[in-house]
């Protein structure tokens, strides 16, 4: 009996977390990069969240002929013209913290009915026998940037994006809060009913890849 590879195309633990949180419960056995060894850098050269997330799927899913899942998020803060959006991971140098600090100075003297913000995402899923990359598509409900970071869970900008669907920030939120209602896990849902799909047609023609 084979065993089904889905290699998550992330070294960001936290994010492979959540994303696990999501679409473990599938007959999948899920590889990251490092499990894989791959060391290139993934670069992000796309104008978009869809360009970025294909670019990494189709990249690494080429050279290693694995189904693969790359997720490309941000955040979009209408007041700053939709900024960090894609650039949200590298908004500014340091770490989470930094970033933030960054973000909420920019924001400084704008009222809370101006802070309006969501986040996105998108999953592109790279499949080795047709050569196909099918992309899916997730966004939070409109919530607001805070004055100050609030809570201790999530990651990146989760301690200062309210929202409504919450009552709280991301960061104050349980996991499983959050994955009901994040830009990650609307994308990923979608993502799931694909996945489902495509394990039927492989079961007779062998896997994508076995370690």
């Amino acid at each position: 009996m084979t065993t089904k590879t889905l290699l998550i195309a992330t070294r960001n633990k936290s994010k492979f977390k959540e994303i696990l949180k999501i679409i473990g419960d599938l007959s999948f056995r899920y590889l990251t990069l490092d499990e894989v060894g791959y060391k290139e850098d993934l670069e992000e050269t796309g104008t978009t969240f869809e360009e970025n997330a294909r670019v990494k799927a189709e990249t690494i899913g080429k050279k290693l002929k694995m189904l693969t899942l790359a997720e490309d998020s941000g955040l979009m803060v209408d007041a700053l013209g939709g900024k960090p959006g894609i650039y949200s991971a590298r908004y500014g140098e340091g770490n989470d913290r930094d970033r933030v600090d960054k973000l909420l100075k920019e924001l400084e003297g704008v009222p809370q009915e101006k802070r309006t913000a969501r986040f996105k995402s998108v999953v592109a899923i790279f499949e080795p026998n047709t050569g196909k990359t099918s992309v899916f598509e997730g966004v939070t409900a409109d919530g607001y940037i805070t004055s100050e970071p609030r809570g201790n869970n999530g990651f990146g900008y989760d301690p200062i994006f309210y929202n409504p669907e919450l009552g709280k920030t991301q960061a104050e939120a349980t996991l499983e809060e959050k994955n009901k209602v994040s830009h990650r896990a609307r994308a990923l849902s979608k993502a799931c009913k694909y996945l489902i799909e495509i394990t039927a047609s492989v079961r007779t023609s062998g896997d994508w890849f076995q370690r």
